[in-house]
């Protein structure tokens, strides 16, 4: 078995109507996140190597379209919510590697909701060239 990066990876094996796991997803959106899906804030630190740089929350509720389940955020400095996902008793965080070696805590989180992150217009918009970009690769 392939092995990952992101938290939640080992157990993530729940599957969409076409069979395709979180693992399956993070595959798909390694090759379109970029800079025009990240975080205003961090474009400027973007790059290969780093891909799910800023493109938390965008990916965890596209990832809530397709599993269901909750998105929660963890609190970080500054304010700003790191979000991933809870689906039954599947816990993944796709975009969790953009942090190194960093420990976050998955246990006392908040859950997030879209109409307010998607209440910036920016945020919506990445989220739905997301949304399209994954769309047009797996030919929904």
């Amino acid at each position: 078995m392939k092995e990952y990066k992101f938290h939640g990876w080992e157990n993530a094996t729940i599957q969409d109507s076409n069979g395709l796991t979180p693992r399956d997803y993070y595959d798909l959106l390694s090759d379109i996140w970029s800079t025009d899906t990240c975080t205003p804030r961090l474009k400027k630190q973007w790059n290969s190597n780093n891909r799910t740089l800023g493109q938390c929350s965008i990916t965890a509720f596209l990832m809530q379209d397709i599993f269901g389940g909750k998105v929660y955020g963890i609190r970080r400095s500054g304010g700003n919510y790191h979000c991933f996902n809870v689906v039954g008793n599947c816990v993944f965080d796709l975009t969790s590697e953009q942090f190194g070696n960093e420990i976050l805590n998955w246990d006392i989180c908040q859950e997030q909701f879209r109409e307010v992150h998607f209440a910036r217009e920016e945020k919506r918009q990445r989220y739905l060239l997301l949304k399209s970009e994954l769309a047009n690769k797996i030919k929904w």
